[in-house]
């Protein structure tokens, strides 16, 4: 599923003009990333919860040259589901 499938079928279950459910849509995530941007939590309970984790320095190696380089720390985003997720197999 896509953005545009989502704001779809959110439009089409609310009886709510796609505009409308694409504004809100484009709120939440905005809030989720400035959230994790200022190092908070964001938790959606029985849905899951993001978080940035901090990925250390490392030695890496490119692909077409094999080449070692020199990989610097990271902040990445991370997604732990949670218990609506999980049971999916």
């Amino acid at each position: 599923m896509v953005k545009g499938e989502l704001i779809s079928k959110i439009a089409k279950e609310l009886d709510l003009p796609k505009r409308e459910v694409a504004l809100i849509l484009d709120t939440v995530f905005k809030s989720i990333t400035e959230s994790l941007v200022r190092g908070e939590k964001v938790e959606l309970r029985g849905f899951g919860s993001f978080r940035i984790k901090q990925r250390n320095a490392r030695l890496g190696r490119n692909p077409k040259t094999g080449i070692q380089v020199q990989v610097p720390p990271k902040k990445v985003p991370y997604f732990k589901p949670g218990k609506y997720l999980k049971i999916i197999k």
